[in-house]
Parts: C-alpha cells; structure tokens; sequence
C-alpha cells in the first residue's frame, strides 16, 4: 500500500544517515600495557585484566600507555606516550571459566584429565590523562 506524498526511500536514507552520523563521532580511547598484555580502554570501560594486587575498591593507575587517540589525534609513543597515565578501580578479584586438558595415547591405556581456572581482575576505567 503507497501513501500520497509520503517516500519510503527517503525514511531509510534518513535513518542511514543518522547511523553514519553516529559512527562519526569519535571517542578517546588509549592501548595500555597491563601485566604484559596489551588493551584497547576507554573511560567507563570494565576490563579483565591478569591478576594485579590489591583489594575491591582500590584505586590503580596504569603509566605504560602506548597509544592515545583523543578525537583523531593520534599520539604513539616511542615505546610509550610521556605522560600519559590511565587510571581505574579494582572492582573484584574473579576466576575465569575452568578450562579443561584431556590428554589419551590410544591403545596404551594412558589418560590424563586437569583442569584450570585463570586468576583475573575486574577493573573500571575512571580516566585517561
């Protein structure tokens, strides 16, 4: 059924341009070297990250920033950004999912079964400076 005077095209093309709009906007974001492992963080962000030390509801700043994007501006530091310092809260120490190791030989008789649950962190990005 088409409705007078009204294009149904043109809804869409609307809809995808508010979309598009959207994706452009651009968000600060920093790559932190945390324990040997590298994360893409954001201000308001929840991270699991290896175990660190410290209770639920310390507070833990993170100077080993490589890379700080703040509207398009681009900093990559040589090996890190001068400066630059990202901070968060502990907000619990967890355990990830149990992963299981299997090991069999056929015919031998030979089976071996261990399992193992991984240490984490859960952090909240506050800020990155």
């Amino acid at each position: 059924m088409l409705v007078k005077g009204f294009d149904f095209c043109q809804i869409n093309f609307t809809f995808a341009n508010q979309f598009l709009k959207l994706d452009l906007l651009q968000i600060m974001y920093a790559i932190v070297d945390i324990a040997g492992k590298q994360f893409k963080v954001t201000q308001d962000q929840y991270v699991y990250t290896p175990r660190l030390e410290g209770e639920a509801g310390a507070s833990v700043e993170f100077d080993r920033v490589l890379l700080i994007d703040n509207d398009g501006k681009v900093k990559v530091g040589a090996p890190t950004v001068k400066g630059a310092k990202v901070s968060g809260k502990i907000l619990a120490q967890e355990k990830d999912d149990k992963v299981l190791v299997f090991k069999k030989k056929r015919r031998k008789g030979y089976k071996v079964k261990n399992g193992h649950r991984q240490s984490l962190t859960k952090v909240l990005i506050e800020n990155i400076k």
